[in-house]
């Protein structure tokens, strides 16, 4: 792995903020990285949101 970037996550899951974060993280052109998120006990929907991404991507986050 080439790159590690670290997401450091509080309540993002309004207006798609942690999605918008995601997706463009995920678009990018370097191919050897991974993407560790670490969420600070949200009260809204974002682990639920990165379970998804984990499950969707998972060799990327």
């Amino acid at each position: 792995m080439k790159l590690s970037i670290i997401v450091p996550v509080y309540n993002m899951a309004g207006e798609e903020k942690l999605n918008h974060c995601l997706d463009s993280l995920l678009g990018q052109t370097i191919k050897d990285y991974e993407i560790i998120a670490v969420d600070d006990c949200s009260t809204d929907d974002s682990l639920k949101i990165l379970q998804d991404y984990a499950c969707q991507y998972p060799d990327k986050v």
